[in-house]
């Protein structure tokens, strides 16, 4: 094979994979095989600061879509949040960087809701301490769209 200019040399591939692999931080090459040796697979993992570069990228560009279609920044920001989880005003207000929940948090808030992207976890108590936000199905079907 190595005379057909096939491979590029006997027994060189594999180690230089696993070398290049540890020198820049990336999981270590998985290599299985069949039990004949007939064949192998090797999986080469995602370096996990790359993953976290995409998630980030993908973020930025759903808040900056989100942002022109609700004509609100705020509102794209607290949709982008409820993806993972529901949270509270005062929980939102953090992850915003604010001290206190805002008049204009609120407003986004009213305005979420009477748009049917977002709905309460407690619909019947809607000034409860306990009361969170989550994204209704429109909202994770315009986020699919998008």
């Amino acid at each position: 094979m190595k005379e057909l200019n096939l491979i590029e040399g006997r027994g060189t591939g594999l180690p230089k994979i696993r070398r290049f692999m540890a020198n820049n931080g990336s999981p270590k090459p998985v290599f299985e095989t069949d039990s004949h040796n007939v064949y192998f697979l090797t999986t080469l993992p995602i370096h996990q600061q790359f993953e976290h570069k995409k998630t980030i990228e993908k973020t930025s560009q759903l808040e900056s879509q989100l942002e022109s279609q609700l004509e609100s920044n705020l509102a794209a920001k607290v949709i982008v949040f409820l993806l993972d989880n529901e949270l509270s005003k005062s929980e939102l207000s953090q992850k915003l960087d604010q001290k206190v929940v805002s008049g204009e948090l609120n407003k986004q808030i009213k305005k979420l809701l009477e748009k049917g992207l977002i709905e309460r976890t407690i619909p019947d108590k809607p000034s409860s301490r306990l009361q969170k936000y989550r994204l209704t199905a429109l909202a994770t079907e315009l986020g699919k769209t998008i």
